[in-house]
């Protein structure tokens, strides 16, 4: 049987406006297919999903796909609301640990936000990532979409969500800290 990575995200996640096939987490389902032993991936990824609803959702999803790996890709949707950061965190830090109490390995992938949401905002979010990831020792993609949120020729219309071209570039950023848990 598959050893399972399970994402839990957003519309980053979510192939948003995008094939489903198209989207990196299909990307990553496929490459994982692809090893000895096998690997799948399960998308459990909502489009407009916050750090609580997905703190809702955890234990019921950990409790049916035991996941060897975590996969938490969110923060986007509680930032554009503008919730408080320490929620957030919170949010967070309660999805972790929820995670190894299932022996699962963590990967929190980290979000920027537009900047018209300000320098304070904007830092604040940045550093609950690199803070849990410090701090509880898990792995970090500081920010899911480096090197391609600023391409406008990689992003949809709205500047948030990546082109279906793009999701590739999407996966090599997570691949990066996702393979070393793969085992």
């Amino acid at each position: 049987m598959p050893k399972t990575v399970l994402v839990l995200g957003d519309s980053l996640s979510a192939a948003h406006n995008i094939p489903v096939e198209s989207g990196w987490v299909h990307l990553l389902d496929v490459r994982l297919s692809n090893m000895v032993p096998k690997w799948t991936a399960v998308n459990a990824s909502i489009s407009g999903e916050t750090s609580l609803s997905a703190r809702h959702r955890l234990p019921a999803l950990l409790r049916e796909y035991h996941p060897a790996v975590l996969v938490i890709e969110l923060g986007a949707n509680d930032g554009l609301r503008g919730l408080p950061l320490p929620a957030l965190r919170d949010n967070l830090a309660a999805m972790v640990e929820l995670a190894r109490q299932h022996k699962a390995k963590v990967l929190l992938l980290g979000i920027e936000l537009p900047v018209n949401y300000g320098p304070q905002y904007r830092d604040g979010l940045r550093a609950i990532y690199a803070d849990l990831a410090r701090d509880r020792h898990i792995a970090l993609v500081p920010f899911l979409l480096d090197g391609i949120a600023l391409d406008p020729a990689l992003m949809q219309d709205d500047g948030l969500h990546p082109v279906a071209s793009a999701e590739p570039r999407v996966l090599d950023n997570v691949w990066k800290q996702l393979q070393p848990l793969l085992h």
